[in-house]
């Protein structure tokens, strides 16, 4: 890491070294030319939040409207020219997220979005009925791009999404495999983003953003912890899950609010979950089975009775690694923890064994486990969201200040164009359509007011 006690100028001064703030470091540097960007953040580069996610992708989004399709159709597009330009040194991957359920009249809505879903842009809807004029189903390659379709096939007949999926359990109704979907290493994508703009000028420096110096409302320079300054016009609050308090450094009070999430690494040591799976959802709710011993101990404790009720959708795992390794991510934000952020973040000492429990219905093999839990490693991250969970890109507050954040869960899926996006407001040039939706000053636009009352779906896992 570059710290230097001569910097006292820079063209932009960026504060927060995650995914966001190195892309539209990346951005500034590289693809506009500006001269002299800084990266302000007291930790190494993706540590504090970037790193905590399943670093996964897609371009499956709901509306209304396309914005969030259209943000994440650019971002894959980058995405892609970058897997050439780095000799794919972040090894994308296009394995599909694979949404299954057990729930014959959920099939039947997920049905109904996904024509939606569709026709905002996230490609073909090929639908299989289990007929012999089914439409061809193409499966994923290990690795790479090359031969994947986009868009999405949908499964309306269990035992043939089971013929390709052996693995679901016989219960699966049907389900939807999202093509324009996958993973990537999202630190070794953030280390080639941050070499890329370091060659280009961009400088990193470990301090901390502590106060920023406007008279008349104009941004003419940034204070930093170590008691330094630099002059800058220009300020980029990328700040992740600390975005909202960096915000009011610049007059802004951001809609924003966090959330605890966590995920288990562990060895599949008996091969439950296929080492070419897709990332895998289950998007049924459950109630999970207890021991009569178990389900009375729970319901005696007030913090955690609710086990023993019906939880949320959306368990999901994913091979992590190689064909020839043997380690699975598993996700499942079974209880929705909002609180402000603090460091080292809360245990959960239960979620391990919950999230097995929440994938047993979707893999029956991973129950082989959940007499003997295996070793797990736990990571937490905040996900730092709007109300409705689309990001805040765009000017805000004092003036020559820009907000990158509010990426909630998808940071690291949509940090190519969040990224590109700040930049262009930053340098001043022609935004695409889709920026209104995204700018900070949207909840005053009436038409978006409209579509926000007809919002029923975050598109959170």
């Amino acid at each position: 890491m570059q710290s230097s006690s001569t910097v006292d100028q820079a063209d932009v001064v960026i504060a927060g070294a995650g995914i966001a703030g190195v892309s539209t470091a990346f951005h500034l540097s590289v693809g506009f030319g500006v001269d002299k960007v800084i990266i302000v953040d007291p930790l190494p580069p993706l540590t504090l939040t970037s790193d905590k996610s399943t670093e996964c992708y897609r371009n499956w989004w709901p509306g209304p409207g396309s914005a969030m399709v259209d943000l994440m159709n650019r971002s894959i597009d980058l995405l892609e020219k970058w897997t050439i330009d780095s000799n794919n040194a972040f090894q994308l991957s296009r394995r599909g997220y694979l949404y299954a359920t057990a729930d014959a009249a959920h099939l039947a809505a997920v049905a109904r979005q996904a024509s939606v879903v569709s026709e905002l842009g996230a490609g073909e809807l090929r639908v299989h009925r289990g007929h012999p004029d089914d439409p061809r189903y193409t499966l994923s390659p290990s690795a790479g791009l090359a031969g994947v379709p986009g868009g999405a096939d949908l499964f309306l007949d269990g035992r043939t999404l089971r013929s390709y999926f052996p693995y679901l359990s016989p219960s699966v109704a049907g389900g939807l495999h999202a093509r324009r979907a996958g993973w990537f290493s999202a630190q070794q994508l953030g280390a080639w983003l941050l070499e890329t703009a370091r060659a280009a000028n961009a400088e990193l420096v470990a301090d901390q953003v502590v106060g920023l110096d406007a008279p008349n409302g104009e941004i003419r320079s940034v204070r930093l912890a170590s008691g330094k300054s630099i002059e800058t016009a220009r300020f980029v609050n990328a700040a992740g899950p600390l975005v909202r308090e960096v915000g009011r450094l610049s007059g802004a009070d951001l809609p924003v609010f966090t959330e605890v999430h966590r995920k288990i690494s562990f060895r599949d040591t008996r091969a439950a979950l296929p080492r070419r799976a897709p990332m895998l959802i289950w998007d049924d709710p459950q109630v999970l089975e207890w021991s009569p011993e178990e389900k009375g101990e729970l319901e005696s404790d007030p913090d955690l009775r609710y086990l023993t009720g019906s939880l949320g959708a959306g368990a999901h795992c994913r091979p992590e690694g190689s064909d020839e390794a043997s380690t699975v991510l598993g996700l499942w934000e079974y209880h929705t923890d909002i609180r402000q952020p603090e460091f080292p973040i809360p245990d959960d000492p239960l979620y391990p064994e919950i999230v097995l429990r929440g994938l047993h219905p979707m893999v029956p093999a991973f129950g082989e486990y959940l007499e003997r839990l295996p070793q797990p490693f736990v990571d937490s991250g905040y996900y730092t969201k709007t109300s409705e969970n689309r990001p805040l890109i765009g000017p805000v507050g004092l003036r020559g200040a820009i907000v990158v954040g509010a990426l909630s869960g998808y940071g690291v899926m949509a940090a190519a164009a969040a990224g590109e996006l700040g930049a262009l407001h930053v340098t001043g040039s022609r935004l695409p359509e889709y920026a209104r939706w995204f700018s900070p000053d949207r909840y005053t636009d009436p038409e978006y007011l409209a579509l926000l009352k007809d919002m029923t779906d975050s598109g959170q896992i």
